[in-house]
């Protein structure tokens, strides 16, 4: 018969490592049992019936509380469809930088004739011989020195060819030697959207997403509609930073909930919806620009900025009709607000809690008197494997997104014309990031999570490499097809790399949202999106610095997909698993090994097991070993 001190560990041991740790056998490092697939007070483990403590079911969200509410019923399918309407809005902000940002078309007019050229203003100026002033060659029919003159940087009109007559650049003439303001426009809705990500998610974390989600849509009406009555580009960059800081907040709260809304079968197909709808965004906006061209009483680029920012009106009434997350509140011990919510989604979704037979409602009563806890993304520092996991993650979304400007760039043709190549630009990442979204689905449904992922980050490796590599090796040693070959074949491996980065990007943070815990999933959210957004953020650098190091630039980030591939190993399946709820959950939340958990609890490091119930006193001898 087994002694009441191991039949205490095993109740507590239970309760810390959690059910999933049990069934896996990750907690044989305190209790040497026989068959892990059964919890530790059974009989066949030493201990009698009634020693054992009942199960909880409250820690169980996925297994237990969400089934005796219906599972994904009525309700939840409600507010998923919530989610996934901001989603177009959020597209449409997202993307409004390649038309409120555009480089404009020049016409550059010689005084003293009727001789005119065309330039354009993303072209670097060329100095004059004379004076210090900037000055751009044209090709004209002059007089000059072989037809080509010199004229003022000032003396020439603007004219846009992105859907709109007039944005930023032309209504306070950001060109020339002003050109670096637009730059400095760009970097602020990045930056913004970089601290909002770490911000908002340590705060969806300590406060619940509600309150998040919440304030995002109030300070994105306010500094979203203010961006669009700005007096000077100091004004417009100091605004679009704010705007990038609520909208960041915005969707990781939506994402979040809408993660922990579905049961494990529905996850990735809800999210994917989403995905879509935001990438329908980006397919509108041209006709959104395009509609508010030549506006009578103001700039076209006001009225584009309230026209993306006007929508998000609709989602006030989100402070009655959207609830806290549910999971989040159970997480947090929240239970006074858990019992609530509950009662209210049985009844939406017609369930009689009054005589279910789970034992979830006795149980919460029974938990009333716990006084809430919340938990910092911090200590996830203190953990062994979940911190592992999230750096992974973070290293993932920012050479997905860091080379997928390189694949972009070497895609376009350097003879065409910058407005062309934004043009091309905007309408191929649109396009391919249709194609990667019609791709993920059915490739995640047959290799799972981290199949998927090593995959893509494969193909994405050697098309970079074989970018960087053949290419130079089909100029070196054949001439003749230098020309011809070298440009189709950057094209081709440019698509495909684009549409692999995009992919690894779309994955990784969908990845990092199912194996962060509960309690941490606001903040483990924000870092692999913030991650990201400085992946984004080496784009307008390379522009500001006129692409030189373009080519470190991408063999940079071509050996941190080679560092990726092998740290992909090392990432947990979470398909068809149990969202983990605590940082216990989440640290027992690994791989799996080819090795049986009995053996693999023999090849421990004697550091890394606990003794303590191997001590004891011998009973012949009478002394502790």
């Amino acid at each position: 018969m087994a002694s009441p001190r191991r039949s205490r560990l095993g109740a507590d041991r239970y309760e810390t490592c959690g059910a999933a740790g049990w069934r896996t056998g990750r907690c044989l490092d305190d209790l040497d049992r026989r068959d892990t697939s059964i919890p530790p007070w059974h009989p066949s483990n030493g201990f009698t019936p009634l020693e054992h403590p009942a199960p909880r079911l409250l820690p169980h969200i996925d297994g237990s509380v969400l089934p005796s509410l219906g599972g994904f019923g009525r309700h939840q399918k409600q507010l998923v469809v919530l989610t996934w309407i901001p989603a177009l809005f959020i597209g449409f902000s997202q993307f409004s930088d390649y038309f409120l940002l555009a480089q404009p078309n020049g016409t550059c007019v010689q005084p003293q004739g009727n001789d005119s050229a065309n330039w354009t203003a993303g072209a670097p100026p060329v100095p004059a011989a004379t004076s210090g002033a900037p000055a751009l060659l044209f090709r004209g029919n002059g007089t000059g020195d072989g037809g080509a003159l010199l004229c003022a940087c000032k003396e020439r009109t603007l004219e846009l060819e992105t859907g709109l007559s007039q944005n930023v650049v032309t209504k306070w003439n950001l060109v020339c030697e002003s050109a670096w303001k637009v730059h400095i426009a760009k970097f602020s809705l990045l930056v913004g959207s970089i601290f909002g990500y770490l911000v908002m998610g340590v705060m969806a974390d300590w406060f619940g997403r509600h309150l998040v989600l919440i304030l995002s849509v109030l300070f994105m009406l306010v500094f979203g509609l203010s961006v669009a009555f700005s007096v000077n580009v100091t004004m417009f960059s100091t605004l679009r930073f704010f705007e990038g800081f609520c909208l960041a907040g915005l969707a990781l709260s939506l994402y979040v909930l809408r993660i922990e809304l579905c049961l494990p079968g529905w996850r990735f197909s809800m999210t994917m919806v989403a995905s879509f709808l935001m990438v329908g965004g980006q397919l509108l906006m041209p006709g959104v620009a395009a509609l508010c061209r030549n506006w009578p009483d103001r700039d076209d680029w006001q009225v584009l900025q309230i026209v993306i920012i006007s929508p998000f009106v609709l989602m006030l009434p989100y402070v009655w009709i959207f609830p806290e997350s549910l999971r989040w509140l159970l997480a947090t011990q929240h239970y006074k607000r858990s019992k609530a919510m509950m009662l209210r989604i049985a009844r939406k979704n017609q369930v009689e809690m009054t005589t279910e037979p789970s034992g979830v409602l006795t149980e919460l009563e029974q938990e009333l008197h716990r006084k809430p806890q919340r938990t910092c993304i911090v200590k996830m520092m203190s953990t062994r494997n979940l911190w592992k996991n999230i750096v992974v993650l973070c290293v993932n979304s920012l050479t997905g997104y860091g080379i997928h400007h390189c694949f972009s760039r070497s895609m376009m043709d350097p003879e065409a014309q910058p407005t062309a190549l934004c043009h091309a630009d905007y309408y191929t990442m649109a396009g391919i990031a249709v194609a990667t979204c019609l791709a993920l689905c059915p490739a995640v449904g047959l290799m799972g999570r981290r199949g998927g992922l090593l995959t893509f980050m494969i193909i994405t490796a050697l098309a970079s490499l074989l970018q960087l590599g053949l290419l130079n090796l089909i100029g070196k040693y054949s001439l003749l097809l230098r020309d011809t070959l070298n440009r189709k074949f950057s094209v081709a491996f440019s698509i495909i790399g684009m549409f692999s980065s995009h992919a690894v990007s779309t994955l990784s943070i969908f990845f990092c949202a199912e194996i962060t815990p509960t309690v941490i999933r606001g903040g483990g959210l924000g870092l692999v999106l913030a991650s990201a957004g400085f992946g984004m953020l080496t784009a307008p650098i390379m522009e500001l610095h006129n692409q030189k190091g373009y080519f470190l630039h991408h063999v940079i980030f071509a050996c941190c997909t080679l560092l990726c591939i092998i740290c992909l190993l090392l990432l947990p399946e979470p398909r068809g698993q149990p969202l983990p709820e605590s940082i216990a959950d989440g640290e027992t939340f690994t791989r799996r090994t080819l090795l049986h958990p009995g053996e693999q609890h023999l090849l421990l490091a004697k550091t890394d097991r606990d003794y303590s119930l191997q001590c004891g006193t011998l009973p012949s001898e009478g002394r502790t070993v």
